[in-house]
């Protein structure tokens, strides 16, 4: 297949390229700036798309990734770049979508389980209702909205969980107080965290691009999340280290400030749309997931 991808350089995105790149597909990477190479990727800006969207031709689908990172401290500042680097690279979207004939089976933008709130006793699935309990809960109503003005394709919006990866994203930093010796439950503990293995998120991408039937939000997650205290307990137990030493929230409250919600609360997701159709995880349990990346 032909595809593009748009936050290519990031930590999904590098795996996405990858993993596609095996299998013989043609890739092109869609940029701010020519500065941003991908290795054996061709990159195109979205400049040039704006005067020539020829430069596309044949393309069998796009996977929207780009956004500014979450993981940091959230002035005032960084929430506005959050959400603006969302909408702009949905927005982007569309408009080369609506320029395209003929246009790209599908597109596939990324979104985030927050949709659903925040809950230690509810169950999530894709027909679940939004509720707004935080910031990041009102990032991904207006990300999904930028994504529903993409028309005239299918599209899938992937709610992405925690995913689990030794050197990027948010695990490394959850983990390495395991590695230190002093790693122990976070907060109260009960509090859900609904995971996925890299290899299963890059593997569900594509599988979402394949399969015709997929349309609508997808819950980009494992079918077995856990909570904080058992998240705890299998790094641990993984790492081999001990498990004796509680954070209080307020210790993480005063050190990353209003950022400690994605480790101080959280939502039981379950992945039904995956389910029904079929997909199989290479790592539907944190163990097997957790063994795997220590060997990395």
């Amino acid at each position: 297949m032909k595809i593009a991808i748009t936050g290519g350089s990031g930590f999904i995105g590098k795996r996405l390229i990858a993993y596609w790149l095996g299998q013989g597909h043609e890739l092109i990477n869609i940029s701010r700036s020519s500065s941003k190479q991908v290795p054996g990727v061709r990159t195109i800006t979205w400049g040039e798309l704006e005067r020539n969207t020829e430069l596309l031709a044949g393309l069998d689908a796009i996977v929207n990734l780009a956004g500014e990172s979450i993981s940091q401290r959230w002035t005032q500042a960084a929430k506005t770049r959050i959400v603006q680097s969302r909408l702009q690279a949905a927005e982007h979207v569309a408009k080369l979508v609506a320029t395209m004939d003929p246009k790209p089976k599908v597109v596939v933008n990324a979104s985030g389980m927050s949709y659903y709130g925040i809950s230690e006793t509810d169950t999530f699935d894709e027909t679940s209702p939004y509720r707004q309990t935080d910031f990041l809960a009102s990032v991904v109503k207006q990300w999904e909205a930028a994504a529903d003005l993409i028309q005239g394709t299918r599209i899938v919006k992937v709610r992405v969980g925690l995913v689990l990866d030794n050197k990027e994203g948010a695990f490394p930093k959850m983990a390495l107080p395991y590695k230190l010796g002093v790693g122990g439950t976070v907060g109260s503990g009960r509090q859900w965290h609904s995971w996925i293995h890299i290899d299963d998120m890059v593997r569900l991408i594509d599988f979402c691009v394949q399969n015709d039937s997929i349309v609508g939000p997808v819950n980009a997650t494992a079918p077995n999340p856990v909570t904080n205290k058992q998240l705890g307990r299998a790094i641990a137990t993984a790492m081999r280290r001990p498990n004796l030493f509680p954070v209080p929230a307020f210790m993480m409250k005063l050190i990353f400030g209003e950022l400690s919600v994605l480790l101080l609360e959280g939502q039981k997701v379950i992945p039904r749309v995956l389910q029904e159709h079929g997909f199989r995880w290479r790592f539907p349990w944190l163990a097997g997931a957790l063994e795997d990346l220590a060997k990395k």
